[in-house]
């Protein structure tokens, strides 16, 4: 017996319907960094995916027992992962990757297959954010914690959700939580907590972050404030562009987005000329941006009113925290629980450049940057850990169907 398949009853399963290496990825890192957090808390975790955009015809694949394997270089780069994750790709038969049909997809696939005849006996509880799969799992006596972090449409199952196999629903934000349970979902059973962020955001970089700043203050500009994140219209792009021609002695870089977010708006920012803004694209390795956060005298978290605002919980909210850099906040609902914390951060309303340019004003000069950072910031940081988080969900479990942890546990 290999040494990824001792004590095969103890897994602590993870299934992402989809993880890739990818820029836009917001998902993939949340569940990603989800399962890395519970394998480096001593738990036999196992992140379980389909292998992405290749069908395989090797019929002995489809039907080799369960292997785990320790993720490549690239995918720890990608993701920022440490070396207790262990990680089982699903090989897809021809061709579900070619046809888009309910019966014929990678999700129905795996719980229709790889969870009863590969993943049972190796599996103790299983995450996920992916309801067929939960659904599968409680169908085949397999304890279960789901993630729901859109506003619920269907009724729920009441035979799925009301089994003691289905352990608790995780949301990320209270009008999140009172959607499923609208719907169905068990009240005892929904809790909504918030994201987390890794461990690598809290080791201060003071040298590598005066490099950064040496390499984007070229203009003679003082101050540098950095926006990290999806670059979707209503996370508040645009008010971040508007914002940058009011201050135009101010530097803003730009991190995340595909290649066609990345052009559309360098596109309108060259056409509203403003001339004080970067766009980096994809960081890597990640612990580059934590470096880029430090070297920040401002941290920019912009975002539009709208249904998105009620449910979304940025990760790169709680990186922040953990920089110690001063932060300017648009007031969101599942952010509001910060305003009268510790946190050094100046607030202000969501939709308004001109706000968002006070905003990040006032937050200079009350706040002037610290080499060291800000220990009110790092301090409050410290309890959202995606291990924290980790815990906290494991918690929610009956302490007998929760995994046994190992010896060795990652610090």
């Amino acid at each position: 017996m290999d040494k990824y398949n001792k004590h095969l009853e103890n897994k602590y399963i993870f299934f992402s319907r989809s993880i890739s290496l990818q820029p836009d990825t917001a998902h993939e890192i949340h569940d990603v960094s989800c399962a890395n957090a519970a394998a480096n808390l001593g738990y036999s975790s196992v992140l379980v995916f389909p292998e992405q955009n290749k069908n395989n015809k090797n019929i002995l694949d489809l039907l080799s027992p369960f292997h785990c394997r320790k993720p490549d270089n690239n995918f720890k780069e990608f993701y920022d992962v440490q070396e207790n994750l262990d990680i089982f790709t699903l090989p897809m038969p021809w061709p579900i990757h070619k046809v888009a049909k309910k019966w014929l997809n990678s999700s129905t696939v795996a719980s229709k297959y790889y969870l009863p005849f590969h993943l049972l006996p190796h599996t103790k509880i299983v995450h996920t954010r992916d309801w067929y799969f939960a659904r599968a799992a409680v169908k085949n006596k397999i304890p279960i914690i789901y993630e729901r972090h859109y506003f619920q449409e269907k009724t729920f199952e009441s035979e799925i959700v009301n089994s003691p196999y289905f352990q608790v629903a995780i949301t990320q934000s209270e009008a999140v939580r009172e959607s499923l349970i609208e719907y169905g979902m068990p009240s005892e059973k929904t809790v909504w907590l918030h994201n987390g962020f890794d461990n690598s955001f809290l080791v201060r970089q003071p040298e590598a972050a005066e490099e950064w700043r040496k390499e984007l203050l070229i203009n003679g500009q003082q101050f540098l404030v950095v926006y990290s994140g999806a670059l979707y219209g209503f996370k508040g792009i645009e008010v971040l562009i508007d914002a940058a021609k009011q201050l135009p002695h101010i530097q803003f870089a730009i991190t995340g987005g595909t290649e066609g977010q990345i052009k559309n708006y360098q596109h309108q920012a060259k056409e509203k000329q403003v001339e004080n803004i970067n766009f980096l694209g994809w960081i890597l390795p990640r612990q580059r941006l934590s470096i880029l956060f430090q070297a920040a005298d401002v941290l920019a978290h912009p975002h539009c009113s709208g249904e998105a605002a009620n449910f979304t919980n940025p990760v790169k909210f709680f990186q922040y925290m953990a920089s110690g850099t001063p932060i300017a906040v648009t007031m969101i609902p599942p952010l509001m629980t910060f305003k009268k914390s510790p946190l050094i951060a100046e607030w202000c309303e969501p939709d308004d450049p001109y706000q968002f340019a006070e905003c990040i004003k006032h937050t200079l000069d009350k706040y002037p940057r610290k080499v060291e950072g800000y220990p009110d910031s790092i301090n409050l940081a410290n309890q959202f850990t995606w291990e924290k988080r980790a815990e906290r969900i494991i918690s929610y479990v009956d302490e007998s169907l929760r995994p046994k942890k190992n010896n060795i546990v990652a610090e």
